[in-house]
């Protein structure tokens, strides 16, 4: 009969400790992910209750403060690559996509993956005021409410954003796109394409509760500070 070794035995015991400590975190990273997915719903539904009245009124003024739509409906990229239909108050005239290509020249960020200029010559009046403290952003908790966006995770691209993504800089497509998140916080005025894709690629590598709650509440901070533009 063959016997089993001292060697043989402590090596059966490593590898069902593997497995067992394997199973553990993934189910402990179910739970995690089920738990952010409630927090979604149930934050983005009380939002949307609570600042109703505000939704109304920013609608109105939209309206009334330059021709156009009162949102700004794009074409994003979600989580592993899904499009989807991103809503903002518009903020810009409504020929702004015409405009872009004209006014590549002043673009701040040195970069084809990222266009900013600090005063837009496209941004309405109404819009430099929501911009300054986020306040166009907030029909995106109606995606959130629909699974498209997270209240926390990297900013979703452009199409033609992610075309040009090396594969690295693609794995920040690996979580769902977020209202909010570590880049807004913490290097929202750093120029640089690096920061940007930094602090994403950081932020899918070491999501957790915590991380989303430290970031959620530095928002605040920056949203108060009206740094927005």
């Amino acid at each position: 009969m063959h016997r089993i070794t001292a060697g043989q035995e402590s090596w059966k015991w490593s590898l069902r400790q593997r497995y067992t400590l394997g199973m553990e975190q993934r189910w402990s990273l179910r739970l995690e992910k089920a738990a952010k997915r409630g927090f979604d719903v149930v934050f983005s539904l009380l939002a949307l209750v609570f600042i109703f009245p505000a939704l109304a009124l920013i609608a109105i003024l939209v309206k009334l403060d330059s021709p156009g739509p009162v949102l700004y409906v794009s074409d994003r990229i979600g989580k592993d690559g899904k499009r989807f239909r991103f809503l903002k108050f518009r903020t810009m005239v409504e020929d702004a996509e015409q405009l872009r290509n004209q006014l590549l020249h002043l673009n701040e960020r040195d970069s084809h993956h990222l266009f900013k200029i600090s005063k837009d010559p496209r941004v309405t009046r109404l819009g430099r005021l929501l911009r300054r403290y986020s306040l166009d952003e907030l029909p995106q908790f109606f995606s959130v409410l629909t699974g498209q966006m997270s209240v926390v995770g990297p900013r979703p691209c452009l199409a033609s954003e992610y075309a040009r993504y090396t594969k690295e800089q693609r794995r920040r497509v690996e979580a769902v796109p977020g209202i909010t998140g570590l880049w807004q916080v913490e290097a929202r005025n750093d120029p640089s394409p690096e920061a940007y894709f930094e602090c994403d690629l950081y932020y899918v590598d070491h999501w957790s509760l915590w991380l989303d709650t430290k970031i959620l509440l530095k928002t605040v901070f920056v949203v108060f500070q009206g740094t927005g533009s």
